[in-house]
């Protein structure tokens, strides 16, 4: 059968099922089995299944992923967020202390949580009712958190990124450190906003904020644990000490420690904080089996190799491939979740990307940026629906509305680093050496 019947087959069904509600996992495998039943029998497929799936579970740089969850998880449910967030703006004497401290705090939980939706989610408990108390904007209030929870996808660590470190092959430890530079942009990006906010909407900002000053104590106590913990994986990795898996694991002790020491957290919340990553990983795992699957269906039949080499010749320019695989991820990003995306587009469209003269690496942060705008945007954003329920009383129309501004942000961002690669790229050079 041809390369382009079964491409077009494959992804015909796949929209289909996830158009009518099936799962995505689910979806993937159901898209690939009638292929994959053209290559091997019945029982040879079922032995195909178990081994791509077992080979899933046991991946490595896999075991990264729980872990970065459990640490978030841990944090979100500790004091840990919620004092980050006060030692933001409390005492601080600057119109808009609380929408700048939920971008700062936002950023600093990026440092240790590598998942947007639980990073929008822990700081968003506090920082949203605080804002909305203090006579903040609704749309500015939801906006700046919303559009903060994605710095946890770029800032490292993230699981986006290992994601892509996954299906590229790209050193996962130097995207993270890749990540370094354009994340601190993005939050810096996100405060000119506001800044800009306030002027434009002086209406959204209240003149004073909380002058309530912290002591010493507290603020030892909100920096300390993030600090140390972002040193850790960070500073393990930049270091060649040790790979982001072992780093993770050592964060993830570290942060227990902290979190029963100074965060309020019993063993039970420990445990909770357990389960809720056994039940995300269950979702991911199956994600990850669906997509090796697919990948080996549409391997076997050459439709990435193909699809690039149809591609290729038509002769078009770097920049133009660029733009429109850029306008296809932003386009599906309001249907799909990021993970999603990247398992079922990556393995067709890194080919084409490599071939007309990209950095693998540049391309997974610039790539990334667009994974932020698509938990921001409908139908499908995740944060927007996040933040709603936090305040079931704020209409969603606000939400979206609020982080338009941010989009803009990102965009911008996004085109600096497409003009200036070395954004990305300098501080994984001078690592290497």
């Amino acid at each position: 059968m041809e390369w382009y019947i079964v491409g077009t087959a494959v992804f015909g069904i796949l929209v289909f099922l996830i158009a009518f509600g099936l799962p995505v996992p689910f979806a993937m495998m159901a898209a690939s089995m009638p292929f994959l039943w053209m290559i091997q029998d019945w029982s040879t497929s079922l032995v195909s299944i178990e081994l791509m799936v077992w080979k899933t579970w046991v991946h490595y740089i896999l075991l990264a992923v729980p872990l970065f969850i459990f640490l978030g998880e841990l944090v979100g449910r500790s004091s840990i967020g919620s004092r980050l967030y006060g030692a933001m703006h409390r005492g601080v004497p600057i119109r808009g202390a609380a929408a700048y401290g939920s971008i700062g705090a936002c950023a600093g939980f990026g440092a240790v949580c590598g998942a947007s939706l639980i990073g929008a989610l822990t700081i968003g408990r506090v920082a949203l009712p605080e804002m909305l108390k203090l006579g903040y904007g609704v749309r500015l209030s939801t906006g700046a958190i919303a559009a903060g929870g994605t710095l946890s996808v770029l800032i490292p660590p993230s699981l986006i990124l290992i994601f892509y470190g996954i299906v590229s092959e790209v050193s996962i430890g130097a995207l993270f450190l890749g990540g370094v530079v354009p994340g601190l942009m993005i939050a810096s990006a996100f405060l000119v906003v506001i800044f800009i906010w306030r002027f434009a909407r002086p209406e959204d900002v209240p003149a004073k904020g909380d002058e309530d000053k912290l002591r010493l104590q507290d603020l030892v106590l909100a920096y300390l644990p993030i600090v140390v913990i972002a040193l850790v994986i960070i500073g393990a990795v930049y270091f060649g000490i040790a790979t982001p898996t072992e780093a993770a694991a050592v964060a993830v002790v570290a942060t227990i420690i902290f979190a029963m020491m100074m965060g309020g957290m019993s063993i039970g919340g420990v445990f909770d904080a357990l389960l809720s990553t056994m039940k995300t990983m269950g979702y991911l795992g199956l994600l990850l089996a669906g997509a090796m699957i697919l990948g080996f269906v549409l391997n076997y039949h050459q439709v990435p190799q193909q699809f690039t080499s149809a591609f290729v010749a038509l002769d078009l320019s770097p920049y133009t491939v660029l733009a429109m695989v850029l306008l296809f991820y932003l386009i599906l990003g309001m249907f799909l979740d990021p993970a999603s995306m990247i398992f079922i587009t990556l393995p067709t469209l890194l080919p084409l990307i490599e071939s007309s003269g990209y950095n693998l690496l540049w391309f997974g942060i610039v790539h990334t940026i667009t994974m932020e705008i698509a938990v921001l945007t409908p139908p499908i954003g995740i944060n927007l629906y996040i933040l709603q329920s936090l305040a079931p009383n704020v209409r969603i129309t606000d939400v979206i509305i609020g982080v338009l501004p941010f989009i803009g942000a990102l965009l911008t961002v996004m085109g600096l680093l497409i003009l200036i690669p070395d954004l990305a790229l300098w501080l994984p050079q001078i690592a290497r050496g």
